[in-house]
């Protein structure tokens, strides 16, 4: 789901920037940016709902996903949304895109194993299984990868370059 949220929301953004005329989403970069925005406002609000929420994943399901080795899960859970919510907000902000999808990567990298838990240890959310190993593994892979490339730090910093040579305005 939230890699579907991720694709549709950049496309979006990136159709509004073709269609519509909105400079701002002039490059698939700055696009990408606001949907990986958008994928991390959905998946931080989980860490804070309350445990009797069972429609969707909450934060007893986010606790139940920290390894055991993790010291304060509660609090991990609740700053770890934090942090989901404040890179959200550095994506969509030109000024600091770059260090927010820098401290995303990494920030995705160590909840992997909180993910490699969840599905090792049958940890349930919102009843339903995890996700799988096969398919998460590679979602965050993608998550690291789009935030790297957003933050114009693989890929070339060609997001500026591209709307010039379009014609469009090099805002971002």
């Amino acid at each position: 789901m939230t890699v579907i949220v991720l694709v549709v929301s950049a496309l979006v953004f990136r159709l509004s920037g073709a269609l519509l005329g909105v400079a701002r989403f002039a490059t698939w970069r700055v696009s990408a940016a606001h949907g990986l925005a958008v994928m991390l406002v959905m998946t931080a609000g989980a860490h804070f709902v309350p445990s009797g929420v069972t429609f969707m994943p909450n934060h007893a399901d986010m606790v139940a996903m920290v390894p055991p080795f993790v010291p304060f899960p509660a609090l991990v859970v609740y700053l770890t949304g934090v942090m989901e919510l404040a890179g959200a907000v550095g994506l969509v902000l030109p000024a600091t895109r770059r260090a927010a999808g820098i401290c995303l990567a990494l920030l995705f990298v160590l909840m992997l194993p909180a993910n490699v838990h969840a599905a090792l240890a049958g940890v349930t959310l919102a009843g339903e299984a995890a996700t799988p190993l096969w398919q998460r593994v590679p979602e965050q892979i993608l998550y690291i990868g789009v935030a790297l490339w957003a933050a114009e730090v693989v890929g070339g910093g060609s997001a500026g370059r591209t709307a010039s040579a379009s014609g469009a305005s090099p805002v971002r």
